[in-house]
C-alpha cells in the first residue's frame, strides 16, 4: 500500500535552537499518527512544516502527489509559489485556539476559504458546511457567531472547518490544550469518529491515552528528533527510557 504522505530528513533551526533534526515520517492514507513529546520538542513545528506553515532548511515533504523539496526548492518564485499551494491544498490545519473570525457566523466561517480560495459555488459549498456541521455535533448553529459558542463548540468548528476544504490528510495542533476539562471529551470524540471514519490524521497531543486508543502509528519526539515509533506499544510498553519517563509524569500529572 502506498503512503499518502513521506516526509524525509526535515531540518528547521530558529536562530542558534536546532528544532527539527532530520525528521523522517509516512503513513498510508486512512491512518491515524499520534506525535507526543515534551514542550520545544519539536512536534508543532513538524506539523506546521507538512503544511509549509513553517518553511524547513532541508527535507523534502509529500502528500498524495504534492511534493516539496526544501533542499532543493524550485527555481523560481513563481514555481515556488505553485509547489507551496499544492502542498497546502493537501492538507487542512486545526489550530489549538480555533482562530476563527470573530465577525463571522459558524457558516460564514466554513464557506470562507471553499468559496474565496477553492472558488466552488457558493450553494454546494453551503450545502456541504451544513452536512459538517451536523458531523460535529452543531447542526442548527449556522447563524452563532464564534463569541456565542463555548470553546469546545468552537474547536469543533475549527475542526468542520477544516474538511469543509476536502483535504487528504487533517493536521491538528494539539486540539484540546486550549480547553476547559470538562470540554474536552467532546473535541476528542469527534476526532475519534474521524480516524473511525477512514480520514488521514497527523495530530499533536498530549492525550496519552486517546492517543493509545486511536493511533495507528505513534511517534514520540524529543529534541527534534524521533526518540521512538510504532503502534500503540509505544504508549503501553515503550522500549526508551526516555519515552518512559516522559509518559510517566504525564499520565501521573493526569
Amino acid at each position: 500500500m502506498s503512503e499518502l504522505i513521506e516526509v524525509r530528513g526535515l531540518e528547521k533551526s530558529f536562530g542558534e535552537q536546532h528544532v527539527l533534526r532530520g525528521i523522517d515520517l509516512t503513513a498510508t492514507a486512512g491512518t491515524a499518527t499520534a506525535v507526543l513529546g515534551p514542550s520545544g520538542s519539536g512536534k508543532t513545528t513538524l506539523l506546521r512544516s507538512l503544511n509549509v506553515l513553517e518553511t524547513p532548511d532541508a527535507g523534502s515533504v509529500r502528500i498524495s502527489d504534492a511534493q516539496l523539496d526544501f533542499g532543493a526548492p524550485p527555481a523560481g518564485k513563481a514555481a515556488y509559489r505553485r509547489a507551496v499551494k499544492a502542498l497546502r491544498a493537501r492538507s487542512g490545519m486545526v489550530f489549538q485556539s480555533h482562530n476563527l473570525f470573530p465577525h463571522r457566523t459558524v457558516l460564514q466561517n466554513l464557506i470562507e476559504g471553499p468559496v474565496q480560495v477553492q472558488r466552488r459555488d457558493r450553494e454546494e459549498a453551503v450545502a456541504d458546511a451544513r452536512t459538517l456541521l451536523a458531523q460535529v455535533g452543531l447542526a442548527g448553529r449556522e447563524d452563532a457567531y464564534p463569541a456565542q459558542l463555548s470553546g469546545g463548540q468552537q474547536q469543533r468548528v475549527g475542526i468542520a472547518r477544516a474538511l469543509a476544504l476536502r483535504p487528504e490528510v487533517l493536521l491538528l495542533d494539539e486540539p484540546t490544550s486550549a480547553l476547559d476539562p470538562e470540554l474536552v471529551g467532546e473535541v476528542l470524540e469527534v476526532v475519534r469518529d474521524l480516524a473511525e471514519q477512514g480520514w488521514t490524521l497527523v495530530i499533536v497531543t498530549h492525550e496519552v491515552r486517546f492517543a493509545r486508543d486511536v493511533a495507528d502509528q505513534v511517534l514520540f519526539l524529543d529534541g527534534g528528533r524521533v526518540v521512538e515509533r510504532g503502534g500503540a506499544e509505544v504508549l503501553t510498553d515503550p522500549r526508551e527510557e526516555r519515552t518512559r519517563r516522559f509518559l510517566s509524569r504525564v499520565l501521573e500529572a493526569g
